[in-house]
């Protein structure tokens, strides 16, 4: 199970937030540059949200994550405000390895499949969930579509994986939800990147434990508010996974 490193980016900041409300943000550190440098070479993906973009519905910072890219080197998955097949191809060309898209996943699905199919293996299909409901726009929005429902739409495309964020739990470090994760997986017959609540090295313990089992597909875990409060160092982020 591979552990990724997140930055979320809000005006220039790398920050946090609380079950994805923009009223409740924590800023962690003002060069997100030098922060992806020095996980550079670790061994982890990198996971970066343009926070700003998936607010406004367009890709915002996009010269400070192609900076970002150029620090951290292969491995960088992007999403936020992702909403063309047009803007895909422009992060494929800062160098970013995958590119995530959320809101599409509900409001144009016929992108999600063109993407897919132009990109195999490329795109990661973000489901975050609000009480088992899709929510879009930043989370700013729920759907009307639950997100094991959605995900069975789209088990045929070429995607690299799901991830799956259960908002209620993110940025709180009380434990991601293993088993709504590992059930999305099943259902839907693909890989699942876990993320939201991980808080302790004993969470990552849990979940690379399922990931061993074949509970569910899950092949990964994001990472953000522990990381930044230094809980643990990413290096033992990694060893925990391994050894649950």
């Amino acid at each position: 199970m591979q552990v990724i490193p997140s930055i979320d980016l809000w005006q220039g900041n790398v920050v946090r937030l609380r079950q994805g409300r923009y009223d409740e943000v924590t800023v962690y550190a003002d060069d997100p540059v030098a922060l992806a440098r020095g996980w550079r070479g670790v061994g982890a993906r990198l996971h970066i949200v343009d926070l700003a973009g998936a607010k406004d519905g367009r890709a915002v910072q996009t010269d400070l994550i192609r900076r970002i890219v150029e620090a951290f080197g292969p491995g960088v998955q992007v999403g936020g405000g992702v909403r063309s097949i047009e803007t895909l191809h422009a992060y494929f060309e800062l160098g970013v390895e995958r590119v995530v898209l959320g809101t599409a996943a509900v409001n144009d699905p016929a992108l999600v499949r063109a993407a897919a199919s132009a990109y195999p293996g490329r795109v990661i299909l973000a489901l975050d969930a609000r009480g088992g409901f899709v929510a879009t726009r930043g989370w700013v929005d729920v759907s009307e579509h639950r997100a094991a429902d959605l995900a069975r739409t789209y088990r045929d495309a070429q995607l690299a994986a799901l991830l799956y964020t259960d908002i209620e739990r993110d940025g709180t470090e009380v434990g991601p939800n293993i088993a709504a994760t590992a059930e999305l997986a099943r259902d839907s017959g693909l890989s699942v990147i876990a993320s939201g609540g991980v808080g302790t090295l004993e969470h990552l313990r849990q979940l690379g434990k399922a990931s061993r089992a074949g509970d569910g597909g899950i092949c990964g875990a994001v990472l953000g508010r522990a990381l930044h409060e230094k809980r643990f160092s990413l290096e033992q982020a990694m060893e925990a996974a391994a050894a649950g």
